[in-house]
């Protein structure tokens, strides 16, 4: 990625206004019901000519959602408009039902912007999968035929209903993520299009990952794909997800659910870097199950956005089952990034770790908000939470809003908060070494998220460092 496309989606340069006629071109159908209604619910399901119990799942979420009311505890949602959210938008180049395996088949207008951010550069040198979904739909999918053959699946949510109905009826929105448990996860349900089905058979080890590319391109636009993991037992798969939309002025939503299945002995690392423009709100729900000895591991990284609540959740069900949440976020002018992790012990022998770091500068609010359960069965539990933060001036706010219900006297758990002003000590010590104050500041920032960015694969690291400098320049001075 070039310095020039980090400038655009990294500092939210790219301001537009209306869609002009080449972002037209873009879309082959867009919802004739405006507003998220029973009517779209509808309209979403005979487009994608979905069975009878994928519409019903809908309709009993959309009353679950209409009854739900919106969280006081977080922060201030006021500007969001539920009846001025485009709630699907179907690119062209997905005018019928198949989604392409051939990048030379995807329009060369939705091409270029997935060329830019590095794609098929990635998929070339070390995914073992690919996708990318554009608004509502997913429009290109790869698989190394390898994983196919050792019964890997990896292809788009709206594909894997039509094909593989009893896996997805199963597990989609039942005991991992139910429509009741929150209302953007009712939501979710209700409107949910797109997104990836993920299920590895016992003992396969994907040995490279598979990734999936977001992008919202039509203003006011709500986008709510659905993630649904099944690692069966021993196997191992690592998934990441990245996440990026130009600046309308018209307020977007994201609401996306991620569900995973970590069954007995099994690994899967889930990793996310989220940069949408700061006209987004990202409401998300992303949980999973482990069994016994199962390991999960959440990396997230959130730089974009207005406002974003995100709590990845972790359930220990299994004994000997663990979980790593490791996450960095960072907020600016107008933006609140209420985020954490959660994790919920509930058998013997469990082991989980947070980590959450976080930056905030011109006046930006980040807040930690975590919850770690210990049940009364869960003897010989393990938890040490850890969260850091950084201010880089005197306006900025940061919080941390933990809560800790153990409940059997046979666990150890540990919790340790951090905040604090970037050093100017540190900032002298640099720069009377002839270390520019810029520089400075970099390297002060890229030794508090080192923890966490050497967890990514190279190519993310890097550019995970370069967008939150370029987030930085001007902090300091």
């Amino acid at each position: 990625m070039d310095e020039k496309i980090l400038s655009e989606y990294g500092k939210d340069a790219l301001l537009r206004q209306e869609p002009t006629e080449n972002d037209k071109l873009n879309v082959a159908y867009k919802a004739k019901h405006q507003g998220l209604t029973l009517e779209l619910v509808n309209e979403i399901s005979d487009v994608k000519g979905e069975p009878d119990w994928m519409r019903k799942k809908r309709i009993e979420s959309f009353k679950i959602f209409e009854k739900k009311p919106i969280p006081k505890w977080g922060p201030d949602l006021g500007g969001l408009d539920f009846g001025s959210i485009v709630g699907f938008v179907r690119p062209k180049g997905k005018e019928g039902f198949a989604v392409a395996e051939s990048w030379d088949s995807v329009p060369q207008s939705i091409k270029e912007v997935f060329e830019r951010l590095g794609i098929p550069e990635a998929e070339r040198k070390f995914l073992a999968g690919v996708s990318a979904q554009y608004d509502s739909e997913v429009l290109y999918k790869k698989l190394k035929k390898e994983l196919d053959s050792l019964g890997v699946i990896f292809m788009d949510m709206d594909s894997a209903v039509q094909e593989y109905p009893e896996i997805v009826k199963k597990y989609f929105m039942t005991k991992c993520v139910p429509p009741s448990d929150n209302k953007f996860a009712a939501l979710h349900g209700a409107f949910w299009s797109g997104g990836s089905f993920v299920y590895v058979p016992a003992g396969v080890s994907v040995p490279q990952p598979l990734q999936i590319y977001f992008m919202m391109n039509y203003p006011g636009f709500g986008q709510f794909e659905h993630t649904l993991i099944i690692a069966e037992e021993g196997s191992q798969v690592q998934y990441i997800e990245g996440c990026s939309a130009p600046h309308y002025t018209k307020n977007s939503l994201h609401s996306a659910v991620v569900e995973i299945f970590a069954k007995k002995g099994s690994r899967v690392r889930y990793t996310s870097i989220q940069n949408w423009s700061k006209n987004v709100y990202n409401l998300n729900t992303k949980r999973a199950i482990v069994e016994e000895n199962a390991i999960m591991e959440w990396v997230s990284g959130t730089l974009g956005s207005g406002t974003t609540m995100l709590y990845p959740c972790s359930v220990l069900v299994g004994r000997g089952a663990r979980a790593e949440h490791l996450s960095i976020a960072l907020a600016g002018e107008k933006q609140v990034k209420d985020t954490g992790a959660k994790v919920i012990h509930l058998a013997e022998d469990t082991c989980s770790k947070v980590l959450s770091k976080s930056i905030c500068r011109f006046g930006g609010v980040v807040r930690y908000r975590g919850l770690v359960h210990i049940s009364k069965k869960a003897r010989g539990a393990k938890c040490n939470v850890r969260c850091d933060s950084m201010m880089a001036d005197d306006i900025s706010k940061a919080e941390t809003v933990p809560v800790m219900d153990i409940r059997t006297k046979h666990a150890t758990v540990g919790h340790e908060a951090f905040v604090g002003r970037i050093s100017e000590d540190q900032l002298f010590y640099l720069q009377s070494r002839g270390i520019t104050q810029e520089e400075a500041l970099a390297m002060i920032v890229r030794g508090f998220i080192e923890p966490i960015v050497k967890e990514l694969p190279l190519e993310y690291a890097v550019e995970l460092n370069r967008l939150i400098e370029l987030e930085m320049e001007g902090s300091v001075g």
